[in-house]
């Protein structure tokens, strides 16, 4: 029995691979020269409409407060924030090393995700707050959609455990939770979220201690 050729075997799949390309690329070529002016126009337009809808979201973003990292000074600012703004990436802090290191990648973060409102809280003259969202290590991030927090990303501990992480690292964790989009609203997958959804109306937890 004749042993098959590997290499002719190869070039053979190699060929139809090709030829499947080939006849997609035809395909949309054909179909780009079947459209008529009419057709053009109404895809021209269909793109502008998108684009001004774009600019007109990035415009109340950025009237929000969007593209900056910012600080809530009062406790009761934090609920009119988080009910302003679909995505708001909270973080709880205290005057130490941790806390800055996080504020340099926020401070980032916020600049590159317009789509999202970074803000800041000290959780030591938040106790109401602190304690209904039982935050008890800082820095702590209160990841937020549609006014509810939705998962926390607590200490440094999911991004490598040691103050040298990378701002990608700490992206790619709030890409994970869909609190911020790496390739738009549409192109990630649903995160399965460790921490229970909480209302922040609702969440009866305590404020137990604190860390350095």
């Amino acid at each position: 029995m004749e042993v098959p050729n590997v290499q002719e075997i190869i070039e053979k799949q190699v060929l139809t691979v090709a030829k499947a390309v080939e006849d997609k690329i035809d395909d949309e070529i054909s179909a780009l020269d079947r459209l008529d002016l009419d057709d053009i126009e109404a895809l021209r337009e269909r793109r502008l409409q998108q684009m001004k809808k774009m600019a007109e979201k990035r415009g109340r973003w950025i009237a929000l407060g969007h593209g900056d990292y910012s600080e809530i000074h009062a406790e009761k600012d934090f609920f009119s924030v988080v009910k302003a703004s679909d995505r708001v990436v909270c973080h709880f802090y205290r005057e130490n090393w941790p806390c800055k290191v996080m504020d340099k990648h926020l401070s980032i973060l916020a600049k590159q995700h317009i789509e999202t409102r970074f803000v800041k809280i000290n959780a030591e003259k938040s106790p109401f707050l602190a304690e209904k969202l039982k935050i008890v290590v800082l820095p702590t991030l209160a990841l937020i959609k549609n006014a509810k927090v939705d998962d926390y990303v607590v200490g440094f501990d999911e991004l490598g455990g040691t103050d040298d992480f990378s701002t990608e690292i700490l992206e790619e964790r709030l890409a994970k939770a869909q609190v911020i989009f790496l390739e738009g609203e549409s192109s990630l997958k649903p995160s399965n979220s460790i921490a229970k959804t909480r209302s922040v109306r609702q969440s009866k937890k305590s404020y137990n201690s604190d860390s350095e």
